[in-house]
């Protein structure tokens, strides 16, 4: 049996965002922190469900909506990586006070090169799971396409992403296009757990390989065979979810003892 209650906290640009945290009935042996894809939430059925099951595990989970998103405050065209990064930061710091700082940093598509950019500053972090991650965030650029010039002359414009029109500006574009991943990657010094999918339409499996090249060991890849870029299919989420506690086992141990 888990416990999932919704909390807020103030982010990077000062509003409140929505969370939800998940956890087990009895004490939790580790606390991780959960930054959903793109545009998303942290209620899509990949989140939610991996949160779930890592909870019935003993691993609570702090799940969040970043600025402008979801239930969170805040405008999303006003946000940039560094924003994103800031509200990792900020929940990091909740789960310091109110629970303890997390353990495990788990990021799914550009929440997982958000976590790879956080994990450096997040002291208390042990290990580190991507799941369809790009090796570089300005991937994402490819599926705001055409609209790019048009924010670039405009400041900001509306494009419609997962079915929803999105207010993207000027400062996330530029934010995106100047991130240099490899040498952070590379100085991360956390064990890496890497999820893609080789069928995965929208991050291809090649940013897994160029995020594996670049990280130092330890580190370790687990295909998603046939996994969509989203885990649509619930037995890919919850595939995830076991692999990667008796994966973080490992490095979390100790504090149970």
């Amino acid at each position: 049996m888990t416990n999932t209650q919704p909390i807020t906290f103030e982010g990077s640009l000062g509003h409140n965002l929505s969370a939800r945290l998940d956890e087990p009935t009895g004490e939790a042996k580790a606390y991780a922190l959960f930054a959903h894809c793109f545009t998303c939430t942290k209620d899509i059925n990949a989140t939610s469900r991996i949160a779930r099951h890592l909870a019935e595990q003993q691993i609570g989970v702090l799940r969040f909506d970043f600025t402008g998103l979801g239930h969170s405050e805040g405008s999303f065209g006003e946000t940039t990586f560094e924003s994103n990064i800031g509200d990792l930061l900020a929940a990091a710091q909740w789960l310091r006070l109110e629970r303890q700082a997390p353990s495990i940093l788990i990021g799914h598509s550009l929440g997982g090169a958000a976590v790879l950019a956080t994990a450096g500053s997040v002291p208390e972090c042990k290990a580190v799971a991507t799941i369809g991650a790009p090796s570089e965030p300005k991937h994402v650029l490819k599926l705001i396409g055409p609209s790019v010039d048009a924010i670039e002359r405009d400041g900001h414009a509306t494009v419609p992403l997962g079915g929803r029109p999105i207010d993207i500006g000027k400062d996330l574009i530029h934010d995106l296009q100047t991130r240099d991943p490899k040498e952070r990657i590379g100085a991360m010094q956390r064990p890496l757990l890497i999820f893609h999918s080789e069928t995965d339409a929208t991050v291809g499996i090649e940013n897994a390989t160029q995020i594996f090249t670049w990280a130092k060991h330890p580190k370790s890849f687990v295909s998603l065979d046939g996994a969509d870029h989203l885990l649509t299919n619930s037995d890919d989420a919850k595939y995830v979810a076991q692999i990667l506690v008796a994966w973080a086992e490992r490095w979390i141990k100790h504090e149970t003892e």
